[in-house]
Formats: structure tokens, sequence, C-alpha cells
């Protein structure tokens, strides 16, 4: 691909890098496509278990790529909803994908940059990861990455970073719950794979049947239609294969066949 570098190791671990470092990665159609493609091909491929959304270079994602905005701004009100589509389309296949997505961010994380690692499922970043919802010193404002930043950091703090626009350090980002862990940049490979390690110990099904569920629940009253979607949920899934196999190993004191390595 044009902007992606794409690695499978002989775990399932995809990593999936966004490989435009000398525009700090910012994102044009040709990467939205290209991310939407390969999600799409990952997503197909069963050996896959696991994706890791990178950036190369020196920033993860500085966003939206300048000259791609001043060509949507010379465009017709059609194709800008066309290619608006496109990027919420995109952002949708990473947060309902039914594989976890891990973000390894490093450097900048600039408007949409920080959409991407809110629609993951996990985001770790190094000590010098600097995070701003941008649009609004642009003139415009963060709309299609709203809900993903919402999501990720409630509504108050979302509003915050979206009306001041100001930039915000790892550990400002992890105390609002914009990602998960900080560590030293020298060891975010260290901290990117313990976060692997335990995904992979838990059933690939499972996690597909947890990120679909969990997307239809919200924050609120357990209704009589959520307790009985949980109850019809997990009656199917515990009959299914995968919960066999894992009750077996739990009771044979032994590693899941979905584990990778030695089974012994």
């Amino acid at each position: 691909m044009e902007t992606l570098h794409i690695a499978v190791d002989a775990r399932g671990v995809a990593r999936l890098t966004m490989n435009r470092p000398e525009r700090f990665n910012a994102f044009n159609e040709t990467m939205i496509g290209e991310l939407a493609q390969a999600l799409g091909h990952l997503v197909a491929d069963p050996k896959v278990r696991v994706i890791v959304l990178c950036g190369a270079g020196k920033a993860f994602s500085a966003g939206a790529d300048i000259d791609w905005m001043k060509r949507a701004a010379a465009a017709s009100h059609e194709d800008n909803l066309a290619d608006a589509r496109r990027f919420a389309g995109m952002l949708a296949a990473i947060a309902e994908c039914p594989k976890p997505v891990l973000a390894r961010v490093q450097g900048l994380a600039l408007g949409g940059g920080v959409g991407l690692a809110a629609a993951c499922d996990i985001a770790v970043a190094a000590d010098d990861a600097r995070f701003a919802v941008s649009e609004a010193r642009f003139g415009i404002l963060p709309a299609v990455i709203g809900p993903y930043v919402i999501n990720a950091v409630g509504p108050r703090q979302a509003r915050r970073l979206a009306l001041t626009a100001s930039r915000i350090g790892a550990d400002t980002a992890l105390q609002m719950g914009l990602i998960h862990e900080v560590a030293p940049l020298d060891e975010l490979d260290a901290a990117v794979e313990r976060w692997v390690h335990e995904l992979l110990q838990n059933g690939p099904q499972a996690q597909g049947e947890i990120k679909r569920l969990f997307a239809q629940l919200e924050v609120g009253p357990v209704t009589a239609e959520v307790r009985e979607l949980t109850a019809e949920t997990i009656a199917r899934v515990r009959m299914g294969d995968e919960a066999r196999e894992g009750f077996a190993a739990f009771s044979e004191k032994r590693a899941a066949a979905w584990i990778p390595g030695d089974k012994a």
C-alpha cells in the first residue's frame, strides 16, 4: 500500500503502521481508504488475533493532512459529504472491528489522530506523547471523531478538549481515560507487548462477542430489554465450541487451544 505498512507475526498479531513520517502520518483520502481496506483484510484473515495501530517516525498522527483539508474546502457539498462519510466509515471499522485493536502512540496525536486512538479498544502512549483536539484552531470542529472522544473521556472533558484545542500531555490523557498506560519512549514496545500478551490469553470468539455486546450497551438503567439481550447472548455463547474448550482447559489445568506457544 502507498501509505501503510502491514506485518503479521506467527502469533497472529498484526502491526498496521501509518507510513507517512514526513507528514507526521497526517491522513488524506488515500490513507483513509487504505486503512479501511487493510482493516477489512485483517478482519477476514482467521490467523489475525490482535491489531496494533502504529505511526512511523516521531509521531502517531498529526490528524488530517492540511492539503486534503484545503481541497475539501474548495469542493462541493456533495463531495465534502462523501469525503466525511469515508472518514466516518474508517473510524467505525476500527471501533467495530471484532478483533482487539490497540493504539501505540508516540509524539503527536492531533485532531483526527486523537480520534484514531479513541476509536481503538486500548491505547498505550509514550511519555513524550502530546494530544490535542485541534480542529477549532482551523475554524472547523471535531465532528466525525466527536463520538469516539466523548465515549473515551466523557462529555465534559471532550468539550474542554474541543473548545480549547490545547495540547495535553500523556499523564493528563491517562487521568481522563483517553489512554490506558504511559510508558517511557524506550519502553513503549515492551508495554504494548504486555497488553498484546494479555489479549492473546483469551478466546478470540469471546472477544468478538464482547465488542458486539458492549457496543449495544449504554450507561444508564438496566432495562428488561438489556437484561434479555445479555441473557440471550451468554446462553448462546456458552454452548459454543470455544466455551467448551475454555472450560475443559481450566479443568484439565492446561493452556487453551487459542493461546500461542507451547501447550504442554
